[in-house]
């Protein structure tokens, strides 16, 4: 049997190495590494080989099971996101900015969940319970049925929960809670670790719904261990600009729903405000048709969304062009123009581009590059497009326009807001069409050509 080995982890980072140091060489603090001592060295290392453990009950794939019962808040785009509704005994991260509005989101499902009957504790560790208060007066919930504590002992909130038996439980933030068996600050990695296994452990054990509010860091990653992602059964982001009233709550990972499902919520005076047609929300600021600005008829989860997305482009004055993203990935635009460029011949040399989806929503689906490419286009030859008309397709590195999925919802969404022509790439289905003109490219020289005259 092989010797184990002794490994020494940073509680700063999580940094692993097989011999101790004083300072950290990923981090470079002091005092951080301590040890990690392995399973197959501990106590019971002896009678881990020997002793017979019991035997698992093993099932096929067939076998049937009722799907887990879920408990609705009310809120429809929260319960969207959720698959949903809540799901009894699981665990759930929330991240997002600074002031984004992750504890009025949580508040004021706290108080939808606990006016449906649901046993509900709120616990903060970064507020005190009146700074709580104040907000819930604020929004009106001051009278909702939630239990309110505020503590960031891990062990007084376990027995808390043990005493008082809740339905589902909120933890703002898990950055704040310490556990008095880990040696490290509130808010280190072995902390967060430590705190999201007993709190998981324990919503597993007792049936309880548990929501953890995780800070993010400046790359927009939530705190702490990756591994904490992985414990829980969903984690969501809140997304939006601050000079937006906007909030997307976006679902990155589910156990049980779909990945990538969005809620939109309008920020309000008396908290957020629930979108029930976030296309509508996206284009109601869009006034005359304007070069560069272009309609893209994009999929968020299982839903349609239309969003515009905006482009400028002007002659640089520095040596070396200006290209600046807000909404978009920054490597996706330099393949459209570089495609734009080798492909159609159109050069951006020489040119400051800008690009702006409008609203605050982040885009990543591929099926935004032709209407990025037509803002771009649309921009630089100063001609706007005409208002009807959404675009959709990505766009391959030979010039190729291919298709993409769900072009019936993209087309009937455009339909019901008045959208009258649909310019995409040869190949998708036009199930769902009807009454609309669907103009269909097979390659990027062709689109350019029949659109912009030029290529």
């Amino acid at each position: 049997m092989a010797k184990a080995t002794t490994t020494f982890t940073c509680n700063a980072c999580g940094a692993s190495s097989t011999k101790w140091s004083g300072r950290c060489d990923a981090c470079g603090d002091w005092n951080t590494i301590t040890e990690d001592t392995p399973l197959s060295a501990g106590p019971g290392a002896k009678s881990i080989g020997a002793k017979r453990g019991n035997a698992l009950h093993i099932t096929d794939l067939s076998t049937e099971e009722a799907p887990p019962p879920r408990t609705l808040s009310g809120m429809t785009e929260l319960d969207r996101v959720l698959g949903g509704g809540l799901v009894p005994a699981s665990a759930i991260l929330v991240g997002g900015d600074p002031g984004i509005g992750k504890s009025t989101l949580l508040l004021q499902a706290a108080a939808r969940f606990a006016q449906n009957g649901v046993k509900t504790l709120y616990v903060t560790g970064e507020e005190a319970s009146a700074q709580v208060r104040m907000r819930a007066q604020r929004l009106g919930l001051n009278d909702a049925p939630v239990q309110l504590a505020a503590a960031t002992a891990l062990r007084d909130i376990l027995t808390t929960m043990e005493t008082e038996k809740p339905q589902l439980v909120i933890i703002d933030s898990i950055q704040t809670m310490w556990a008095d068996t880990v040696d490290s600050a509130p808010g280190s990695v072995s902390q967060v670790r430590a705190a999201a296994h007993e709190l998981t452990s324990f919503a597993k054990r007792k049936g309880v719904s548990v929501v953890l509010v995780g800070h993010v860091t400046k790359e927009g990653q939530i705190a702490g261990p990756r591994v904490v992602e992985h414990m829980v059964d969903t984690v969501l982001y809140f997304e939006g600009e601050r000079g937006h009233q906007f909030r997307i709550l976006r679902s990155v990972k589910n156990r049980f729903g779909p990945a990538d499902e969005i809620g939109v919520f309008e920020m309000t005076g008396a908290g957020l405000a629930e979108v029930a047609n976030p296309s509508a929300l996206f284009l109601s600021g869009r006034g005359a048709p304007s070069p560069g600005s272009v309609v893209f008829a994009g999929i968020e989860g299982t839903r349609p969304v239309l969003v515009e997305m905006q482009a400028l482009v002007a002659p640089s004055p520095h040596a070396q062009a200006r290209r600046a993203v807000v909404g978009w990935d920054s490597a996706r635009l330099a393949m459209v123009l570089a495609v734009l460029e080798a492909r159609c011949g159109i050069p951006f040399t020489g040119l400051d581009v800008y690009l702006n989806v409008a609203g605050g929503l982040k885009i990543s689906e591929p099926a935004a590059d032709l209407a990025v490419a037509a803002a771009l286009l649309s921009a630089r030859e100063d001609a706007a497009l005409p208002a009807e008309t959404v675009i959709f397709g990505e766009i391959s590195l030979s010039g190729a326009l291919r298709p993409v999925g769900q072009t019936e919802n993209r087309l009937k969404e455009a339909q019901k807001l008045g959208f009258t022509t649909a310019l995409s790439p040869s190949g998708g289905k036009p199930g769902g069409a009807a009454g609309m003109t669907l103009n269909q490219f097979s390659d990027l020289t062709g689109f350019v050509g029949d659109i912009f005259g030029a290529g």
